[in-house]
């Protein structure tokens, strides 16, 4: 049997609009989640008086494994439909949402932003709207959730459906990249069977929806770029260096370079999931062991790559910014932490070139002083201590960052242009 083209799902929408709802009826509906687990969840919501909450639940004990550090039961965040198969990203709350979608491991291909009817798009349900366009995803699933509580009303759906496209437009969307779907999760309307409640709408379930999205062709032919999370000392093997393809192919014999240092090093196995590979491609998790390398030549937010086309190393770069969440302003000279791939480093803003208008993407001011909440713009940054990256158009995987500061992410990013080190 074939396999499916594989889609990665991000989950996004204001905090009590039924995400996590959303996802966990998803996964029962597919048969990702089993009965079984199902009923251990339901009696674990009823037993703390929550008995709605018991779908939520299939993710929220992930988030706990999650910061427990347990890996998580691979059933629990993979679906399948009859074209696709998906693996969810759970985006609890706006500061996990940004990492998730940006530095996480996953890469996000495509988003389904929930809205609950009665309340309507809320702020957050621009901001995360917003931050999925800059962050270049191109198919946005907007479900309209919650229907059981407006009585199925055509009415209201359209209510919503108007105000959210009018957003969407607003900040960049065009016709053809979103769509909208009314559900009803904790009911099950609509997610993987068809709408018995609300006869009027003739388009597809939430299920159907997702099957129908072009899967990303996986960027086999690019050349290799690898982001080291961690790097392990194994007794009788020696280094062995963790982290995700994102581009390219690693195999056993490969001569490989390790950025920003310049070691270099031959592969000797590549595994995952205690299985040792002939090859590994986009989207693998990976082990390897490589002959020369020693545990001090090799760390998180290093990049591995091709002896032939090594990853570049950033003198400095040009960035377009959306500012998320900052209580004054961003001058010139901010220096705050940020998140690259697996890297984690402070950066300085050189310049602040432009300040764009997040609604046309047109210049509204040139060399502005500084930039505050909701400004997007396009700015100069340097890195204080090398660190790899590449331009966003090139490998999307290695040109996207979060803003950290004062413990909350305080912008996003993609690298238009990167001054390579000398």
């Amino acid at each position: 049997m074939a396999e499916k083209p594989h889609i990665n799902l991000v989950f996004i929408g204001h905090v009590d609009h039924g995400k996590s709802t959303t996802v966990g009826r998803l996964l029962y509906d597919t048969g990702a989640l089993s009965e079984q687990e199902y009923r251990k969840l339901q009696q674990e919501a009823e037993a703390k008086g929550k008995g709605t909450f018991a779908f939520a639940y299939a993710m929220d004990n992930l988030k706990e494994e999650r910061e427990r550090g347990v890996t998580i039961d691979v059933a629990y965040k993979k679906f399948t439909g009859q074209k696709n198969s998906f693996t969810i990203i759970d985006a609890p709350g706006h500061r996990d949402f940004v990492k998730n979608m940006i530095t996480g491991t996953s890469q996000a291909d495509a988003a389904v932003l929930v809205v609950a009817c009665k309340e309507g798009p809320q702020p957050q349900t621009k901001e995360h709207a917003f931050l999925s366009q800059v962050m270049g995803i191109k198919s946005l699933i907007v479900a309209v959730n919650k229907m059981d509580e407006v009585g199925y009303d055509e009415a209201k759906f359209k209510e919503v459906h108007d105000i959210m496209k009018k957003m969407l437009s607003g900040i960049g969307y065009k016709e053809g990249q979103y769509q909208f779907i009314p559900i009803s999760a904790w009911e099950g309307e609509n997610i993987a069977k068809a709408a018995g409640k609300m006869a009027w709408y003739k388009g597809p379930t939430l299920v159907g929806a997702l099957d129908d999205l072009k899967a990303p062709a996986l960027p086999t032919d690019k050349p290799l770029r690898l982001p080291i999370q961690d790097v392990y000392n194994i007794k009788g093997v020696g280094t062995v260096p963790v982290g995700r393809v994102e581009t390219g192919i690693i195999k056993p014999g490969d001569k490989i370079i390790v950025m920003p240092s310049g070691k270099t090093g031959e592969v000797k196995t590549v595994e995952a999931h205690h299985e040792q590979l002939t090859e590994a491609k986009p989207g693998d998790n990976v082990g390897f062991n490589v002959r020369g390398l020693e545990r001090k030549d090799i760390a998180r937010g290093d990049v591995v790559g091709h002896v032939n086309n090594p990853p570049t190393v950033a003198e400095d770069f040009t960035a377009q910014i959306v500012v998320l969440n900052h209580p004054t302003a961003i001058p010139v000279g901010y220096t705050p932490v940020f998140h690259l791939h697996t890297a984690q480093l402070s950066c300085s803003f050189i310049e602040i070139q432009k300040k764009l208008d997040p609604k046309t993407g047109q210049t509204v001011e040139e060399n502005p002083k500084f930039l505050k909440t909701g400004d997007a713009a396009i700015v100069k940054i340097k890195p204080l201590k090398p660190v790899c990256l590449e331009e966003y158009k090139q490998f999307p995987q290695l040109g996207r960052f979060a803003i950290r500061d004062m413990g909350q992410t305080v912008a996003a990013g993609i690298v238009l242009k990167v001054t390579p080190r000398k």
